[in-house]
Parts: structure tokens; C-alpha cells; sequence
């Protein structure tokens, strides 16, 4: 399973060599660095932790301080795991960049979606809306909330008014467009999850 960090840049468009026009996000992907191993016999599983973006020592408590300063690495603000088949082929230190995928390959994106706040039932799930005339004043409210006196309850799973966005989202089986090594960009076809600026774990699809 291969797998880096990125930041999500924007939005732009590319062209095919017979003309055809490519959405894409553009993601800033690396550079990571390994900042553990985790093996089999030890730990039970095999896996590797990377660091991504530099961030000053004042922004980090002394657990992680010293869990970076064991690697040799400098500080960084985001870590996280991604299961591998083989932790050893890996050395603590070493750079990930965005060369580790190839243009044509599938992969999946993974973000937290922009937050909208308190949302109401119409915007947060796609429902109608009430009656416009004939004296009605109730426009762009729930609707009906149960069946009298039988069962004399609310179902559970009612859709109603409530927090919407700022999930963990995952887009499976996107398409890496295009490369630039030079400056570590993914250009990825289609939209992924998040704001500009937002944080993205990049993995090799699950879906082959």
C-alpha cells in the first residue's frame, strides 16, 4: 500500500493531447518523511508513520518533540500511519515524494469535507419544501414527525435540521492526471474532499 500527505491547493484544468479538456485538483503531495516503523514481531502489524510540513518546536508538545527528535527528523505538523506489506523496506528518515505514483494510476482521497454549520433539512437532505400559497405558512420546515397516537413517537433516523459537513470523506478510485516532480505536485481528475489548504491522505485505491 503506498500512500502520502498533501495539501489541497485548488482546482484547474488541463488538456489532453487530442484536446480534450481534464478537471483537476492540483495537490501540494510532500515531501514526507518516515518517522517510524512499525514491524510484525513488535507491534503486530506492519506499518510506517510519516511527518508532513514543518511547524516550530513552540507548536508541539514534549511527547511529540522527543517522538521526532528520536527519528532525527525535524518537527512537523501532521503524522500519520499507513499499513504496508514490508516496514523494512523503509528507513527512518527517508523522503516520500510525489513520484511514489505514476500518472494513470488509481487512488483513493481521503479529507474532511467543508463544514456548513447548523443546516436545515431542506439544504442537508435534499428535501421538498411546503406549500407557496393558499394561507400555508409552513414553508421550509420538517413536515411530519410521527402517525398520532400510534405509535405516539419520532423514529429514530428522521431526517431533521442539524450540523452538516466537517466529516471524514473518502473519494475512492480517482485518477493521478498528472506529475511534476520538480515541485511535488499530484494533479488528481475530479474534485476531492475539503477546503483550500485542507490536509489529504492520498493511497494507492483499494479498488482493483
Amino acid at each position: 500500500m503506498k500512500g502520502i500527505l498533501g495539501k489541497k491547493i485548488g482546482m484547474t484544468q488541463i488538456f489532453k493531447e487530442d484536446g480534450t479538456v481534464i478537471p483537476v485538483t492540483v495537490v501540494k503531495a510532500g515531501p514526507t518523511s518516515v518517522v517510524q516503523k512499525k514491524v510484525e514481531e513488535k507491534e503486530g502489524y506492519n506499518a510506517i508513520q510519516i511527518g508532513f510540513e514543518d511547524v516550530k518546536e513552540s507548536k508541539l508538545n514534549k511527547p511529540m518533540k522527543g517522538h521526532y527528535e528520536k527519528a532525527g527528523i525535524d518537527y512537523k505538523k501532521y503524522v500519520r500511519e499507513f499499513i504496508v506489506e514490508n516496514a523494512d523496506d523503509y528507513e527512518i528518515g527517508q523522503e516520500i515524494k510525489a513520484d511514489v505514483f505514476e500518472e494513470g494510476e488509481k487512488v483513493d482521497v481521503t479529507g474532511v469535507s467543508k463544514g456548513k454549520g447548523f443546516q436545515g433539512n431542506i439544504k442537508r437532505h435534499n428535501q421538498s419544501r411546503g406549500p407557496e400559497t393558499h394561507g400555508s405558512h409552513y414553508h421550509r420546515r420538517v413536515g411530519s414527525m410521527g402517525a398520532s397516537a400510534s405509535p405516539s413517537r419520532v423514529f429514530k433516523g428522521k431526517n431533521l435540521p442539524g450540523h452538516m459537513g466537517h466529516e471524514k470523506v473518502t473519494v475512492q478510485n480517482l485518477e493521478v492526471a498528472k506529475i511534476d516532480v520538480d515541485k511535488n505536485l499530484l494533479l488528481i481528475k475530479g474534485a476531492v474532499p475539503g477546503p483550500k489548504g485542507g490536509l489529504l491522505t492520498i493511497k494507492e485505491t483499494v479498488r482493483k
